[in-house]
C-alpha cells in the first residue's frame, strides 16, 4: 500500500522501519523540525528524519499543516493511507480528507483512557496494573476517532515508564502492522469510542517532579516510576536536590514522614508505608545506591529527611 508517514520520536522511527520492512511503499515522511540537543545545543534531526533519510525517503518538516501548502503537497504525493505515530500535531480536515483509505494513528493507551500527550507515564503515575495500545482512525478531535484494534499490556509493580515504553513500542508496532494489513485487505472494522469513559493524559512538567515524604509510599513509588526517565522525581535535603530513579514500596512499615527506618538499604517512612531508595542521584553526582548516599551523609536510624523551602530552579 502507498503510505504517507507522519511521526517524530523513537517509537515513530520503529514504526516506519517496520512499515518499510513489511513491503509497503512510503511516498513521503512528515516530521517535526530539527531541535538543539545537549549542553552544546547541537541541532539534531528527530529519529524519524534520520530513519527516513537512511532509506532515501522524501522528508517534509513544515511549521504548520494549516496554511494550505501541506494539503497541496500531500495531494501530489497521492497516498492511499496516512499513518501517524507521535507526530505532535493534529491533522486539519483538508488533510484528513485526502487519502482514500483514511488516516490512522497509533496511540499508546487503551482508548478512550488517557487521551493526550503522556499516556504511558500517567498510567504508571496512577498506579494502573494494565495499559495497552490502540490503532484508531483520526478525526478532528484529540484521540477521539473510531478504534480498529487494541492490545493490552501488563505493567510491572516496579517498572518505570521508560522500561514500559520499550515494551509498548514493540506491541504498538506489531498491532499497527496488523491494522494496515486489514485495511489493505478491506477487512478492517472500526468501533466508536465510549466518550463517557474518556480520561486525559496531559504533558508532564518539571513542577511535578518535586516530592516530600508526607504522602503515601505507594503514591510516591508510582510517581517516581512514572517520571523516570523525565523529568525525574526528587526531594530536597539541606538545600540540595536528590533525584530518585528507583524505589521499592513497603505498605506495612510505619514511622514519621521523612524518618529513616534503615540505612542499608536506605528506607524512609512516608505518611503511610515506607520507601526504599534503591537508586538516587545527589545534586552534582552520578547515580548511586541509596545506601551509598546514606553512608556518605552518615545517616543513622531515626534521622529525618525534612522538606525544605529551596526553589526547584
Amino acid at each position: 500500500m502507498r503510505i504517507l508517514f507522519m511521526g517524530t520520536p523513537d517509537i515513530a522511527a520503529a514504526a516506519l522501519e517496520a512499515i518499510l520492512s513489511a513491503g509497503h511503499t512510503v511516498c513521503g515522511v512528515y516530521t517535526r523540525a530539527d531541535k538543539p540537543v545537549g549542553r552544546r545545543q547541537t541541532l539534531t534531526p528527530p529519529p524519524v528524519k534520520q530513519t527516513a533519510l537512511a532509506h532515501g525517503l522524501a522528508v517534509f518538516q513544515p511549521a504548520t499543516l494549516r496554511n494550505g501548502a501541506a494539503a497541496e503537497n500531500i495531494r501530489a504525493l497521492a497516498p492511499e493511507l496516512i499513518v501517524v505515530v507521535a507526530y505532535g500535531r493534529l491533522l486539519p480536515p483538508e488533510v484528513l480528507a485526502i487519502p482514500p483509505r483514511g488516516c490512522i494513528n497509533l496511540h499508546v493507551s487503551l482508548l478512550p483512557q488517557y487521551r493526550g500527550a503522556a499516556p504511558v507515564q500517567w498510567a504508571v503515575i496512577n498506579g494502573d496494573k494494565r495499559t495497552g495500545v490502540s490503532i484508531m482512525y483520526l478525526d478532528e478531535g484529540l484521540d477521539t476517532g473510531d478504534i480498529l484494534r487494541t492490545e493490552p499490556i501488563e505493567i510491572g509493580e516496579n517498572e518505570t515508564s521508560g522500561e514500559l515504553f520499550a515494551r509498548v513500542t514493540e506491541t504498538g508496532v506489531r498491532t499497527l502492522l496488523a491494522a494496515i494489513d486489514e485495511i489493505a485487505a478491506g477487512t478492517a472494522r472500526a468501533v466508536p469510542q465510549e466518550d463517557g469513559r474518556a480520561t486525559l493524559a496531559p504533558p508532564l512538567t518539571k513542577e511535578m517532579a518535586r516530592f516530600c515524604f508526607d504522602a503515601p509510599a505507594r503514591r510516591l513509588h508510582d510517581l517516581i516510576r512514572g517520571l523516570n526517565p523525565w523529568p525525574v522525581a526528587f526531594f530536597e535535603h539541606n538545600g540540595k536536590k536528590v533525584k530518585v530513579l528507583r524505589t521499592l514500596c513497603d505498605d506495612t512499615a510505619s514511622g514519621a514522614p521523612g524518618e529513616i527506618l534503615s540505612v542499608k538499604p536506605l528506607t524512609v517512612a512516608c505518611a503511610r508505608g515506607a520507601l526504599t531508595l534503591t537508586q538516587v542521584v545527589p545534586e552534582g553526582s552520578r547515580p548511586m545506591e541509596g545506601s551509598a548516599w546514606a553512608a556518605g551523609r552518615r545517616f543513622s536510624v531515626g534521622d529525618r529527611l525534612e522538606p525544605s523551602e529551596v526553589t526547584t530552579e
